[in-house]
């Protein structure tokens, strides 16, 4: 594999996304990038009107940038040895047949942190294009084989990483402890599961702070939860995860999630991660040594409890859990440095 890598990067790169996070490991690990934005000057939408629910799913996402026509117009005037292509529901087949009769040496490299199987998470372009990247790289193991039954000729599973510029332990003030923090915390969107795991916290008198879309469906909210019903993006993130006493880590049950992007983040960040107990969760992290796990709301429960009356086992929990981070190489630079080489070397 050359040293330097030529890579046409193609993602909605929106502030503080994780493609743009993979993007910047990619330029840390010392590659040449060129962007493509395909969702350029918006941030994700959660709460798309019915019109255009029902538009998404019939025809499927538009490539509102002109990115098809970017990427060609692109690499008809530089080589590259990477199209780097994350998330790419609006990407056509045809563009990528014509992008690999233009660079036939050219590796035709797709991305999803995404379940792809789950339909929403799926448009027409993306299985059109499917069978003609030369690999895609999945966060989901289980989507490995399911992608190659679909024609994808090599796939690729990796964990999920973090972000060392963002994810990071932080000094914070005493003012943004208490404009952001609390006893335990959950950043993220509204789900039925988390829902009602999120009271029955609040019904056995543990308080609860929630940043994230959506919660205004949470109908029955105990007084003592704090329900934002808005999202965290960046340092903010980072510094609300540094600043609640147990980071709670929810999986999303239509994703099939055995690990998200917050597995990793939270003990980035030296923060207290409780998450669901998964066979990836148990194998990334040491229950009760370098962070906690629960299966039902029963034991979730009684572990806020424990763990809010231990501070100090807390933090060294906190501690081990950054350690292996650092000393396992969970960053996306590490990662995405493995994976490259992997196709390099096939």
């Amino acid at each position: 594999m050359p040293s330097k890598l030529s890579i046409l990067y193609v993602g909605p790169l929106l502030e503080g996304s994780t493609t743009l996070q993979r993007l910047d490991a990619l330029k840390d690990a010392g590659h040449q990038l060129t962007s493509v934005n395909t969702e350029p000057g918006r941030r994700a939408i959660v709460n798309y009107p019915l019109w255009s629910r029902i538009r998404r799913r019939v025809t499927g996402p538009r490539d509102e940038s002109n990115a098809n026509h970017i990427i060609l117009k692109m690499m008809r005037a530089q080589a590259f040895h990477v199209l780097w292509i994350d998330k790419g529901l609006t990407i056509y087949a045809r563009t990528l047949i014509s992008a690999r009769q233009l660079q036939p040496e050219c590796k035709v490299v797709g991305f999803s942190p995404d379940d792809m199987m789950n339909p929403a998470n799926q448009s027409r372009h993306f299985l059109q294009g499917l069978p003609l990247y030369n690999y895609y790289i999945t966060t989901k193991s289980y989507n490995v084989v399911e992608l190659e039954g679909m024609g994808c000729p090599k796939v690729f599973f990796v964990d999920n990483s973090y972000d060392p510029h963002t994810h990071r332990p932080m000094m914070v003030s005493s003012a943004v402890r208490k404009r952001l923090g609390g006893p335990v915390g959950f950043i993220g969107q509204w789900e039925p599961e988390r829902s009602h795991s999120i009271f029955e916290l609040g019904r056995a008198g543990i308080p609860v702070r929630v940043w994230g879309y959506t919660w205004e469906r949470m109908k029955e909210i105990p007084p003592i939860l704090q329900l934002e019903n808005t999202p965290l993006w960046g340092d903010e993130y980072a510094q609300a995860m540094c600043v609640f006493d147990i980071n709670l880590c929810f999986l999303r049950k239509c994703n099939r999630d055995l690990q998200t992007t917050r597995t990793m983040e939270i003990p980035a960040c030296g923060s207290f991660m409780l998450a669901e107990r998964t066979p990836e969760h148990l194998r990334l992290f040491a229950e009760g040594v370098e962070a906690e796990f629960f299966s039902s709301n029963q034991e979730l429960v009684e572990k806020c409890r424990y763990y809010l009356s231990h501070p100090e086992q807390r933090q060294q929990i906190a501690a081990r859990g950054l350690e292996r981070c650092l000393r396992d190489g969970y960053s996306y630079r590490a990662r995405l440095s493995q994976v490259l080489q992997e196709i390099f070397k096939s």
